[in-house]
């Protein structure tokens, strides 16, 4: 008997280059990143401190968002060698949860404050692999308005949201740099977008940059359509010279 498919599990994440900032900087993007989020999905609008169990995981609400409090948690995540100083050029990181099991909960992962030339600063979102959470989120509406979130927050050169298979299915040099995927955001800081061929859909993100939606039903890696509909696009940006890695 032939195995059932694995369904795809899919992230969101946002990069950007070198730029220095406080834990209290980051804080406030944090916040202002969780409140535009909230509306997204009511799934969306929960967040809790890490925890040692799943028992413990409810027990810490960073909903309302706490500046002061996401301060301390980002200086707490310094980087730092064991025993050493604070390795100050690589930022401050910090990841949490909405409190769920594995397969039904999304997590985030930020790291802020990098500027150095080794590790770009991200925000990154796993999300849900199945369950009626997971079925809700993976449409191109709530992931367009959770890559809209991180680039009204975060200001990033690049934005993405994709299925980690589709990721997967890339070389290397696709997997390193930057990509398309379903949901995908440049930065007008790299040069406008040119036509795209349908169904892609293309929108301003207000005067920071384009939001790029490859297909209004979910994009898998099963659709053969899907996956030649963005090394197309990817292709157009590319000659476009839109395509370069956020660190080079």
């Amino acid at each position: 008997m032939a195995k059932r498919p694995t369904a795809e599990a899919y992230y969101a994440g946002a990069y950007w280059g070198p730029r220095e900032e406080t834990p209290e900087a980051c804080a406030r993007r944090t916040a202002n990143f969780l409140n535009l989020l909230a509306p997204c999905d009511p799934f969306l609008a929960e967040w809790y401190r890490p925890a040692k169990s799943l028992k413990d995981a409810r027990t810490h609400p960073l909903m309302p968002p706490d500046v002061t409090a996401l301060a301390n948690l980002f200086r707490s995540g310094v980087n730092r060698e064991r025993g050493g100083p604070a390795i100050e050029q690589l930022g401050f990181t910090f990841w949490f949860d909405n409190g769920g099991p594995d397969a039904d909960c999304a997590a985030l992962r930020i790291t802020c404050g990098a500027y150095s030339e080794a590790v770009p600063n991200s925000c990154v979102m796993t999300l849900p692999k199945r369950g009626p959470n997971a079925d809700r989120l993976q449409t191109a509406h709530v992931l367009a308005g959770v890559v809209r979130s991180m680039v009204l927050a975060w200001d990033p050169d690049w934005c993405v949201s994709t299925s980690w298979d589709h990721r997967e299915l890339l070389p290397d040099e696709g997997r390193t740099g930057t990509f398309v995927g379903w949901v995908t955001y440049l930065s007008r800081r790299r040069g406008e977008v040119p036509p795209l061929p349908a169904p892609v859909r293309i929108e301003p993100v207000e005067d920071k940059g384009t939001l790029i939606v490859l297909t209004p039903e979910r994009f898998t890696v099963a659709n053969p359509e899907h996956v030649a509909l963005a090394h197309r696009v990817r292709e157009l940006l590319t000659r476009a010279g839109l395509m370069q890695p956020v660190l080079s």
